[in-house]
């Protein structure tokens, strides 16, 4: 029997790299016939909510310990899936923390393979980061330590090692954080974890005909035709609350979403990547990009059922085209009631580019590159000034929409072509997406850490293009 695996390589084997890489005629046929599900069927199951991990104190220090491992999970009844995991199967555990805590973080890799582990959207010293140069040995424990200096939000950690990220995450290594804070925390929102305050990572996977994970490797951005959720196939969630706050992480390696629900009923998006917004936003859709996060209140008083979907059309690689029911929700007969939602959330700066010392040009274009080059991570591309605010202009002459993610900073958007950004984006931000023939302006502050041997990294978060090489490094020093 042909299985996908083998038929990938017979066609990369065969020259047809060019046809199954980037050709659009015929793409859909070549896409069901690779990507077609497997003979085997998954039961509706209750989505599965990742453990919270709180960490121990020790001597004043939060800590927290992590084992990189190998597992088997069974995302399929009664078929076993080779994985990667955090402390389990496939995932990682929540990590829950308090903005000013101290932390530190043992991971110990026990993968029979080189990795590491970036907290993705963390603002904290060049060491700690977890990238490409705080690499984590097979049998070693690398124990990064750090104040929490983010504002309430989630934010997420996962394998950040170049050529190997993309099949690392797409195996299971990623987990989520939690980080509260005092003015978060005033605020009358859901904040029950597991109950009220449901974090949802978002992950397309193909299943090879032994239940065994496909990753075909494909430059432009590997998808899926399934999509899990926190590890779960088909999930549903019974609500015992009017209202659900839920946490939304894209964790796809390439694939964007479109989310609303299949009533098309109107939601309110409270936070994006690095902290709560303004104030919140009616919507009836968001859109994610790899990497980006969303925080979202939806109300379930009229006691309806109803789907979260996720649409994927157009806005990535070729052949992203696909609708996925994300979560069913069914609201419980006797449900709690909550507070209203607040009409004010938080108070945050005005982005003023007056601040700026200057501009920062990036081009994002052909062949994986940024300003024409590839990564090298012995050479720095970029030096900023401790203490300093800059604007970089982010340009994308592509033919394909980028996200694209700076490690260590929050940031804000000032622009999109000239435009003011849209009022759900104008929260913290990590990661941005920079659509073809378009220019998105940021406005970052470094602040705190200076290293100048140890760089931070800045790339596009479709995992494929940044394994390819479309990423750089930067340094702040004093």
């Amino acid at each position: 029997m042909l299985t996908r695996r083998a038929l990938v390589k017979n066609l990369i084997l065969g020259g047809s790299t060019a046809t199954l890489v980037t050709g659009m005629a015929g793409y859909s046929g070549l896409q069901q016939l690779l990507l077609g599900r497997p003979a085997f069927a998954a039961s509706l199951k209750p989505l599965a909510v990742p453990p919270l991990l709180g960490g121990e104190s020790r001597d004043g220090i939060r800590v927290y310990d992590l084992n990189l491992q190998k597992g088997t999970t069974q995302f399929y009844d009664g078929m076993n899936t080779p994985t990667l995991g955090i402390n389990g199967s496939y995932l990682g555990p929540t990590l829950k923390m308090r903005a000013g805590d101290t932390v530190r973080l043992n991971v110990t890799n026990q993968l029979g393979q080189n990795s590491t582990l970036h907290w993705h959207g963390f603002h904290l010293p060049a060491y700690a980061d977890g990238g490409p140069h705080q690499i984590i040995k097979d049998g070693a424990t690398w124990s990064p330590q750090f104040e929490v200096k983010q504002r309430a939000s989630m934010f997420w950690y996962h394998s950040h090692l170049p050529p190997v990220t993309g099949p690392q995450v797409y195996q299971g290594l990623a987990g989520l954080i939690y980080v509260d804070d005092e003015e978060t925390g005033r605020l009358d929102l859901p904040s029950e974890y597991g109950v009220d305050d449901i974090p949802l990572m978002l992950q397309d996977r193909t299943f090879d005909d032994d239940g065994s994970l496909f990753y075909s490797g494909m430059m432009m951005g590997v998808m899926g035709d399934v999509m899990l959720v926190n590890g779960s196939l088909n999930p549903y969630f019974e609500s015992k609350s009017q209202k659900l706050r839920l946490r939304i992480l894209n964790g796809s390696n390439a694939r964007f979403y479109s989310l609303g629900f299949s009533d098309e009923r109107v939601f309110s998006q409270i936070g994006t990547d690095g902290g709560l917004l303004e104030r919140p936003i009616d919507v009836s859709r968001i859109s994610l990009a790899p990497g980006e996060r969303a925080q979202v209140i939806v109300d379930l008083s009229d006691g309806r059922p109803v789907v979260l979907r996720a649409v994927s059309s157009g806005s990535g690689p070729v052949g992203s085209e696909q609708v996925f029911d994300v979560l069913r929700i069914q609201p419980d007969l006797e449900r709690a009631r909550v507070a209203p939602l607040p009409s004010r959330l938080v108070t945050l700066d005005q982005p003023d580019p007056a601040q700026a010392i200057g501009t920062r040009p990036f081009v994002l274009g052909m062949g994986m590159t940024i300003n024409g080059k590839r990564m090298d991570r012995n050479r720095i591309d970029e030096t900023v000034r401790l203490g300093s605010t800059e604007i970089w202009e982010i340009s994308n002459t592509s033919m394909v929409p980028h996200p694209f993610h700076v490690h260590d900073v929050q940031f804000r958007i000032l622009d999109r072509n000239g435009s003011p950004p849209a009022l759900n984006e104008m929260g913290l931000k990590d990661t941005v997406v920079v659509n073809p023939a378009e220019r998105v302006r940021v406005l970052l502050s470094f602040t705190d850490y200076s290293d100048p041997y140890l760089p931070y990294m800045y790339h596009c978060h479709n995992l494929e293009h940044e394994d390819t090489g479309m990423m750089g490094q930067f340094v702040v020093t004093a």
